[in-house]
């Protein structure tokens, strides 16, 4: 049994092992049906509990849908039908889910939650999403880019915004792919400083550099994120657009990238906002491809806890 909790918690060769299993999976959908399942059902017979205490679009319908199709069954709950940590304890919670289901997927706010899930649980416990971390995306995003770009070892990554949670697996994806990353954004907002830290000790090279233009010069791949959260109150919202409107991503900005890098966005964007539609919709642009990705992406990591 495998948890996958986050990217630098989990083996550099069982990553590339995630990666290259997520590609073998989409290749080998091609021309199926949506709903069809898959040649091979490692989750046949096997019910997957998704927790969320967070809305989702995205981390529900592809973790629904990819459990369908490899042969297994879902329990969607949210934090309301569960009451998560009040009354019951985590640990209770994650004794009790283990001897009905076979998997847990949790999406959560509070990083001590999941940790608190995957130590007493004696299923396998996937991160879908924490405020610290986003490991699952990271995952499709590198999918994305190596199968437009090739391996992105060596590659410069740029993320322009907030240091945020999808920011913080992306400096740990960097150390565990090898790839540069050059952080752009204001400094109320940098990415921590633990995460920074992690990824340089690895042996890339992070960068912070305030001007975005510079930041882009040479990139491989620049990568925005929504500028507020849905819990965010409107005068905050106010004051992180003043902050963070001189690196929304505009194609004035990525004149200033290689002419052949990419844009990614975890989505939901809000558009002319952190990124302009021309980019969004534009030739440079990889986002669907990113979206898609989730599925196969996750259905790897699902196969990879399983087997162990």
């Amino acid at each position: 049994m495998n948890h996958f909790l986050d990217i630098h918690k989990t083996d550099k060769d069982a990553l590339r092992g995630i990666i290259d299993s997520a590609r073998t999976i989409k290749d080998a959908r091609k021309g199926q049906p949506k709903a069809a399942l898959d040649a091979d059902l490692p989750l046949k017979d096997r019910m997957v509990a998704l927790i969320f205490e967070k809305p989702s679009t995205r981390t529900r319908t592809s973790f629904d849908v990819g459990v369908r199709q490899m042969g297994g069954q879902t329990m969607v709950l949210s934090g309301s039908d569960m009451q998560l940590g009040h009354g019951e304890t985590i640990a209770d919670t994650a004794r009790v889910m283990s001897r009905y289901v076979d998997m847990i997927m949790i999406r959560t706010f509070d990083e001590s939650v999941l940790e608190e899930m995957a130590e007493y649980a004696s299923v396998p416990v996937i991160n879908g999403l924490t405020d610290r971390t986003h490991p699952c995306q990271i995952m499709a995003d590198i999918l994305t880019f190596e199968e437009h770009r090739g391996p992105i070892a060596g590659k410069k990554v740029v993320w322009c915004g907030d240091g945020n949670n999808v920011c913080a697996s992306f400096l740990h994806a960097a150390g565990q792919f090898g790839f540069d990353l050059t952080f752009s954004g204001p400094v109320q907002l940098d990415p921590e400083p633990e995460f920074v830290g992690w990824a340089r000790n690895q042996g890339v090279n992070v960068e912070i550099e305030r001007d975005p233009a510079k930041a882009v010069d040479g990139a491989d791949l620049i990568v925005a994120d929504t500028w507020v959260s849905m819990h965010d109150a409107q005068s905050a919202r106010e004051r992180r657009h003043n902050m963070l409107r001189p690196y929304q991503v505009n194609r004035d900005l990525m004149n200033h990238a290689k002419p052949d890098a990419l844009f990614m966005h975890c989505l939901p964007a809000h558009r002319e906002e952190e990124v302009t539609s021309d980019v969004m919709d534009g030739p440079n642009s990889v986002i669907w491809d990113e979206a898609e990705n989730r599925l196969h992406a996750q259905k790897a990591i699902m196969k990879y806890c399983l087997e162990g």
